[in-house]
């Protein structure tokens, strides 16, 4: 019986590592006539999605004017003013519902067209000077200033429910793009790129809009809903003062912040 040479064994575990070593560095050459992969720009990507890229893209133009409008318009210092709201303190303070009327009435925001509502219902020969009547006329006003926000905060949501739906839409348009070609008996990855191209770039873009309108869309609500709860306690606040419910000394000067003074 032969014995096996002890030098083999060695041999052979050598020639494995130096092949486990080189292997991965090794990688096939591309074949001479493969094609070439070219980076596209933004734009050839939009082209390739197709005609509803157009609406996407007015869904994006829509999302960015209705959002800068929001951010400008929908802030607690722009729609119930600090100052305004100490100056009718001092008013209403010293009983003087017209002086504060006009102060309304010159200066419009969300604030003073409710306490402008809640004014015209003042009269001094009723019960605290018809405080029910004054809480009545400002709940409206409020509800009424809230809608007219909100229906601008609800484009938001709009386009970010028709954005992605419009990038569905492609998808579907892409494929059926795509399996006209199968069924013309075009199989080649080249017949089948550009209506599968169209799918995909029509859904990424869809939610690219959607996305960000949705996020926008809880953002600015949200926003309204704190303004408008900070109106709706300064303008009780006022209307506590002026029917003599709340007392407030040093009337001359400014008055603090609603949460401030009540207490």
């Amino acid at each position: 019986m032969k014995k096996a040479h002890p030098d083999k064994p060695l041999l052979l575990l050598i020639l494995l590592l130096i092949f486990a070593a080189s292997a991965p560095a090794q990688s096939p050459a591309p074949p001479p006539d493969a094609p070439k992969v070219t980076e596209k720009s933004l734009l050839d990507l939009y082209n390739q999605g197709g005609f509803l890229m157009h609406f996407i893209l007015l869904c994006s133009v829509g999302t960015i004017a209705v959002s800068v409008y929001c951010a400008l318009q929908i802030r607690t210092g722009k729609m119930r003013p600090k100052d305004q709201l100490a100056l009718l303190t001092n008013q209403l303070a010293k009983r003087d519902p017209g002086s504060a009327y006009e102060v309304c009435r010159n200066r419009p925001n969300s604030f003073s067209n409710v306490m402008s509502a809640a004014l015209l219902k003042v009269n001094f020969e009723r019960d605290l000077a018809n405080k029910l009547s004054m809480e009545a006329a400002g709940a409206e006003a409020i509800a009424e200033e809230e809608t007219r926000y909100m229906i601008w905060v609800n484009y938001l949501n709009v386009f970010a429910t028709l954005a992605p739906m419009l990038g569905l839409l492609g998808t579907v348009t892409g494929m059926i793009q795509s399996f006209d070609q199968l069924a013309a008996g075009r199989s080649e990855p080249a017949d089948l790129a550009g209506g599968i191209g169209e799918a995909m770039i029509t859904t990424a873009g869809g939610l690219f809009v959607g996305i960000p309108a949705m996020f926008l869309f809880f953002f600015f609500r949200n926003r309204l809903l704190l303004a408008i709860t900070e109106i709706q306690k300064s303008a009780t606040f006022l209307i506590d003062v002026l029917s003599g419910e709340l007392k407030l000394e040093g009337a001359t000067e400014p008055a603090p912040e609603p949460a401030a003074a009540v207490e």
